[in-house]
């Protein structure tokens, strides 16, 4: 399986998704503790994960938390397109996080490769605008309008988010959009409890038979909350065995906030399922085999 991102394509391998890091460039994530107040820092930030092995980088100019209200576009524009303009000339494969067709025109105009709706594709603009671009489309489950709280009485979930991808890649292929500039996303989470994601995640093999590369967007989620207590600064050991679990289900891409950890956890599942060999390393580096201490601790 391939995907196609305007003129690049990159080949899928099984069991190594591609790892996309996330760059909130917006005052109100639930899940950055440190807030990136300007371009520069977005950027900076950015070309760190990058150098700690993102794939792809996914720039969000409008938080999904429902306790702030909708971004107008001109302010999601000026948050996102500098930051888009400025990745793209750096050779980076920008992702951008929106659900509105004036925001992604612009960030497509500035390079952007993907949009990643989060909205379900409520507007089919969105698809139009990719196919028109070359750009690829994420559609993700999800049974409200952004930012309103939703939890529907799902007779079956996972049968609905099924159901609800198989329309929408309906819609996105009568827009133009061809099979392998599409990923799909189960959509852990939104208009979800903890115990629905968990259900529609252990079905993944369902979302698999549709034939088309999946996200998995599990970094910091609520889900984990339930299952660890933790709150999101502390759940990476969460996010990193969801991580794990992704690879191992077959996705295609993993979104998440923490990379050089969740690269370093995909390097070693794939050492020791015999997928990979042990890399060279400096059997001379000190630092690599114990803790030195200068003394300041017994003082």
């Amino acid at each position: 399986m391939s995907l196609r991102l305007r003129d690049r394509v990159v080949d899928l391998v099984p069991g190594r998704p591609l790892v996309m890091g996330v760059v909130n460039a917006n005052p109100d994530s639930f899940s950055d503790a440190r807030r990136l107040a300007s371009r520069d820092e977005c950027v900076e930030h950015a070309l760190a994960l990058v150098a700690a092995g993102a794939d792809v980088i996914d720039v969000g100019g409008e938080s999904g938390v429902t306790y702030t209200g909708l971004t107008p576009e001109e302010v999601e524009c000026e948050r996102v397109v500098p930051v888009v303009e400025a990745l793209v000339a750096e050779g980076v494969t920008v992702s951008v996080d929106t659900f509105k067709p004036a925001v992604a025109a612009a960030t497509l105009a500035a390079g952007a490769s993907i949009v990643n709706d989060v909205s379900g594709l409520r507007d089919v603009e969105l698809a139009r605008l990719c196919a028109e671009s070359g750009a690829a489309l994420v559609i993700m489950h999800t049974r409200a309008a952004p930012k309103q709280v939703s939890f529907p009485p799902y007779d079956d979930v996972v049968a609905d988010v099924e159901a609800f991808l198989v329309d929408r890649l309906a819609a996105a292929r009568a827009a133009g959009v061809p099979d392998d500039r599409i990923i799909l996303d189960p959509g852990p989470d939104f208009t979800k409890t903890p115990a629905e994601t968990v259900d529609v995640l252990r079905a993944w093999d369902r979302y698999a038979a549709l034939g088309l590369p999946l996200l998995a967007a599990v970094s910091r989620k609520y889900f984990l909350a339930a299952i660890t207590g933790r709150p999101p600064q502390e759940r990476l050991a969460g996010t990193l065995a969801a991580v794990v679990w992704a690879a191992d289900a077959g996705a295609a891409m993993v979104r998440v906030h923490d990379v050089a950890e969740a690269v370093d956890a995909l390097a070693v599942r794939a050492v020791l399922r015999g997928e990979a060999p042990v890399p060279e390393f400096d059997r001379d580096d000190e630092s690599l085999k114990w803790i030195r201490s200068d003394g300041a601790d017994r003082a």
